[in-house]
């Protein structure tokens, strides 16, 4: 008779990654659903300064309320943390939480300034904790394609590579919070905010721009920071491009991405291929691009956090890096603050290798011209 199999008091279970919340704004609640749907994290606690924001989310996901993140740290049974605080906290927040031994999912932007991100990585790798970014254009199935085509040189040489995000949001949506549209907190405003997102899959897609010079304005917005941001590039590559954001046209419209070589060309809207123009190649492609959260904030799909999310569980479980660690989520921040530099000094170019940290991250980069009322 074969010997009984034996079995553990943990067969049939799966270990999971405990998690907490630090802000339950517009982006945390994402988060938590993120977490509920992955299969290797359970959300312990979230975390709040207006209590009623806290108390909403934990009711909502059976978990524990804190109001401090000092408080949400203290939980022993908490492993990562996804910090959804305003862009301008995001640095000091990841390095208390690389402090208490916490692993960090961070949503975009990273931090809004070159020295607050460098000691937020330089926390993390101290203390012996993965940092982990959010750039949920990069988990598109159809972005991945255009990345490896245009990577896999089917596009000839690279000559036009363009990225445009004309988005609409309205009053109420500036109104939502007083860290919006501040320079002291968002860091910027159309090109910051929305178009950090576009900014990173172009850089992702096409590689490291070497000088750009760009006019930043608020054209309707009376708010602190732009609306609108048109930026000339050259890539290190050799090719050239634009960046065109705003978060001041109606009704708004999904981004697109435009790729050119002398092979070939791509383009895309929303997160689908529109325009395959690859010799020898076919691909499906779709009549029309999702406009996705052009319009609308709340329109965002969660589905890609919970990637994030399962992504660093998973490292935190069995080793290896997040798919998109801190550093790699640099570029983009670092190429937003050149072109607010690049608008204050008239649209003179300016050199991405030879420019410092310092003089990016000066507080003169900011005062952006509002034109008169027409």
């Amino acid at each position: 008779m074969p010997p009984k199999k034996k079995t553990s008091k943990t067969s049939g279970s799966r270990k999971k990654v405990g998690w907490g919340i630090v802000g339950c704004g517009v982006i945390g609640p994402w988060h938590a659903t993120a977490v509920k749907d992955a299969p290797s994290a359970k959300l312990v606690a979230v975390c709040d300064v207006v209590k009623a924001r806290a108390d909403a989310l934990a009711k909502e996901h059976k978990c524990a309320a804190t109001y401090s993140i000092e408080e949400l740290l203290k939980h022993d049974d908490i492993q990562a943390v996804s910090v959804c605080t305003p862009s301008g906290m995001h640095a000091a927040n990841t390095i208390q939480a690389a402090e208490a031994g916490k692993h960090v999912l961070c949503e975009k932007p990273l931090d809004i300034k070159m020295a607050a991100m460098d000691a937020m990585i330089a926390a993390c790798e101290e203390a012996g904790v993965k940092l982990a970014a959010v750039f949920q254009m990069r988990t598109r199935e159809d972005n991945r394609r255009v990345r490896e085509a245009v990577r896999g040189g089917k596009l000839g040489k690279l000559v036009l590579a363009d990225m445009y995000q004309k988005y609409h949001r309205d009053h109420e949506y500036y109104a939502s919070g007083d860290w919006r549209a501040t320079w002291a907190l968002d860091g910027g405003g159309a090109l910051m905010n929305q178009g950090v997102h576009g900014t990173d899959l172009l850089l992702w897609v096409v590689g490291d721009v070497a000088r750009v010079s760009a006019y930043a304005r608020r054209l309707v917005r009376n708010i602190e920071v732009d609306d609108t941001v048109v930026a000339n590039l050259e890539f290190v590559n050799g090719a050239l491009g634009n960046i065109v954001t705003t978060t001041s046209v109606t009704p708004g419209y999904g981004a697109k991405l435009e790729i050119h070589g002398d092979c070939g060309s791509i383009r895309t809207e929303g997160d689908n291929i529109i325009d395959w123009s690859v010799p020898g190649e076919e691909m499906e492609t779709s009549e029309a691009g999702d406009k996705g959260a052009a319009a609308d904030p709340q329109a965002l799909s969660v589905s890609a956090h919970t990637q994030f999310v399962e992504n660093l569980a998973g490292v935190i479980l069995n080793g290896g890096e997040p798919d998109i660690p801190g550093r790699d989520a640099i570029q983009a921040v670092k190429l937003i603050r050149a072109i607010y530099l690049s608008s204050r000094e008239g649209g003179a170019p300016v050199e991405l290798n030879a420019v410092s940290n310092e003089e990016l991250d000066e507080d003169g980069i900011y005062p952006i011209p509002y034109p008169p009322v027409w």
